[in-house]
């Protein structure tokens, strides 16, 4: 399972948010001022470590759960979530089993989640807290408005950084149509998208701990996203010289794998695209293929692209070709030939507006 800065795994903050029967007791017990400790686990699994208590399997609700919760010990929930199958019971894991917690209600809910393979949830009347606890993870919830806070504060980021994407991209059309690429230049374009997606991945986490209440922000989200690994692609297909270039999903995952600090390496970026030596080699010029500019050609498809590069080698082979010579590309035809040499005019017009601009 995905997991984020939060540390929980996407799938367990989905199944907390705001919006779901869970969340919704968590909330009436806190309302209460009560404090308790739920169990998300398998019956079976769980049985050598309970002791006492009350056999119940009723049928799983909010307000079933807070109220069984004002007993002292631990309520036991099915892994779906639909029955509550024991309350008031004594938990004794291993008392071996290592935990950082002090309180003997979160020690025993580290050493219940270490383990088993439950999802043990502390809730402290005291402090007002939740925390969440799965395999060696833990973690507080944090309020909604102060996610909510965190969410917006990281939106206005993202936008920040697609706008930069997109100025690195512009940039990037005028150079590859002008015939001056440098690898800095490629190097650049795709530590933007790294850093879009990065940014991406933090907010989705934020917007699964906000549930229902994410709505207007996961909407942002996806627009802002559009095209974006469909577009990095391009560009790593364009100009990775690995034997598998055809493949540019390998590259995308391993810029992927990247820490932070490397990624901000050109020449580390510059090595995933098979481009090894020293840092000279930064600025020198490599030609694009010509796949991304194609692909702004409307209603051509992916096959034809490939045979028209195949065909001419790089971008600006291709760009000088007359419509007679892309007619006489396997699969193009004089009809889509024409619509090809129109269709690299009117990018090479945008793009030159776009640099005036």
């Amino acid at each position: 399972m995905d997991s984020g800065d939060r540390g929980l795994p996407t799938k367990v903050l989905k199944s907390v948010a705001p919006g779901t029967p869970l969340r919704s007791a968590i909330d009436r017990i806190l309302q209460a001022g009560s404090g308790t400790l739920i169990v998300i686990g398998d019956e079976n699994e769980m049985s050598p470590i309970m002791n006492g208590g009350f056999e119940i399997h009723c049928e799983f609700s909010a307000p079933r759960l807070s109220e069984l919760s004002k007993m002292d010990g631990a309520v036991v929930v099915s892994k779906d979530k639909k029955t509550i199958t024991h309350a008031n019971v004594h938990l004794v894991p291993a008392p071996e089993i290592p935990t950082s917690e002090s309180g003997m209600r979160h020690r025993t809910a580290e050493r219940v989640a270490k383990e088993t393979d439950s999802l043990v949830i502390a809730v402290s009347e005291k402090l007002k807290t939740v925390t969440v606890y799965v395999d060696n993870i833990n973690c507080k919830l944090d309020d909604i408005p102060v996610v909510l806070a965190k969410a917006d504060q990281g939106l206005k980021t993202l936008v920040r950084y697609r706008l930069r994407l997109d100025e690195e991209i512009s940039r990037l059309n005028a150079l590859e149509l002008e015939d001056c690429v440098t690898l800095r230049d490629v190097v650049s374009a795709l530590q933007s998208f790294q850093m879009v997606v990065r940014m991406f991945g933090e907010l989705e986490t934020q917007v699964s701990e906000l549930g229902k209440e994410g709505r207007m922000v996961r909407l942002q989200l996806d627009e802002l996203m559009i095209g974006i690994t469909d577009d990095a692609l391009l560009v790593i297909k364009d100009y990775n010289r690995a034997r598998d270039r055809r493949q540019p999903e390998k590259a995308w995952e391993k810029l992927g794998r990247l820490a932070a600090e490397e990624l901000l390496d050109a020449r580390r970026v510059a090595e995933v695209l098979s481009y090894r030596g020293d840092g000279d080699k930064l600025g020198k010029e490599i030609k694009p293929r010509g796949y991304r500019v194609l692909s702004m050609v409307p209603r051509i498809p992916g096959p034809v692209i490939d045979k028209v590069v195949r065909k001419f080698g790089n971008l600006q082979k291709i760009m000088r070709a007359s419509v007679a010579d892309l007619d006489a590309v396997d699969g193009v035809g004089k009809i889509r030939a024409g619509e090809i040499k129109e269709g690299l005019e009117r990018v090479f017009e945008s793009s030159m507006l776009d640099s005036l601009i």
